[in-house]
């Protein structure tokens, strides 16, 4: 992207019109950022419909969640969310519960905005991500977090994923 032809990139909570949107956006996500964990069978079967539904789902939450979409161009090119923390033995009282985008635009920012969106400057909150995703934990180390030394593994898609905790 040359300097003078920046596009336009906003970042605004999600709709329940977005869902569709989203949804291709999340499948597309799913294939590049497990590609190399997860069986080219299993990424196959990741459905844009389904991720649609799940988006309906989740885009009418109450206000303690926060879900947004970055669009560059009008166009959906990643999300985030964030809200109550699910885990039993939470770390902290809100969670990080996902942040995705499109490989083409990585680098440029926008995962930072996101991140930004959902996220209060200083608060105190954790996530999960696959313990193979190093460009994921550098982001993550950037923005203040550390590996607390929890993992586990999960079932994603009828195989298994090994994730590890950030905290900050």
């Amino acid at each position: 992207m040359s300097a003078e032809a920046q596009p336009e990139v906003i970042v605004r909570p999600v709709r329940d019109v977005d869902a569709e949107a989203l949804g291709r956006v999340h499948a597309q996500c799913w294939h590049e950022t497990y590609d190399h964990l997860i069986s080219k069978a299993a990424l196959e079967k990741v459905s844009p419909r389904r991720m649609a539904e799940l988006w309906t789902h989740w885009a009418s939450q109450g206000p303690e969640f926060t879900m947004r979409a970055a669009l560059v161009d009008g166009e959906i090119v990643g999300f985030v969310g964030s809200g109550p923390a699910r885990d039993k033995d939470a770390p902290a009282f809100r969670e990080l519960y996902f942040i995705y985008l499109l490989d083409a635009y990585h680098s440029t920012g926008i995962g930072q905005k996101l991140f930004d969106a959902a996220v209060e400057k200083d608060e105190s909150l954790y996530l999960w991500v696959a313990e193979d995703n190093p460009r994921a934990h550098r982001f993550y180390t950037r923005n203040g977090f550390t590996l607390d030394g929890a993992s586990h593994t999960e079932p994603f898609l009828g195989e298994t994923l090994t994730e590890v905790r950030f905290t900050r």
